[in-house]
């Protein structure tokens, strides 16, 4: 389990006083205990993975302000935080991968985006970013 992992990296980073990944770290852990709290039962892979994909998507709004901003020491940070946050999500995959699995799936041309995107969502949760599936699906149909 994802958050088993994310435990023991946890107390890694505390024992070796790295503040940037215990904060990250302590972070997830609290953002997957309380959605397993408010479900009231055990969390399921792909839920673990839609909450790190939601971390991965907050850090790189953040990323993108502070380089809107030319703050060189937040970007580096929150740089950093990505890396860490990326650890826990599979292979992400790349363009053309996306496409061969969508065309697979059903995705054709003349298709209407939402109608791709009920297909594509479930199909890639977890192995690419919501904006590259778009990107991707707009390309098809």
């Amino acid at each position: 389990m994802l958050k088993t992992e994310v435990f023991e990296q946890l107390k890694k980073a505390m024992k070796e006083k790295d503040v940037l990944a215990k904060g990250v770290l302590t972070l997830v852990k609290s953002a997957l205990d309380l959605t397993e709290k408010e479900k009231g039962e055990p969390l399921t892979h792909d839920e673990e993975i839609a909450i790190i994909n939601r971390e991965v998507k907050q850090t790189n709004q953040a990323l993108e302000g502070a380089q809107n901003a030319g703050r060189a020491d937040l970007i580096e940070k929150e740089e950093a935080k990505l890396v860490l946050l990326k650890s826990f999500l599979p292979k992400q995959l790349t363009e053309e991968e996306i496409a061969e699995k969508l065309t697979a799936a059903g995705v054709i041309s003349g298709m209407n985006m939402g109608e791709a995107m009920k297909i594509a969502k479930p199909l890639l949760t977890g192995q690419a970013e919501g904006a590259v599936i778009s990107k991707v699906v707009k390309s098809l149909i």
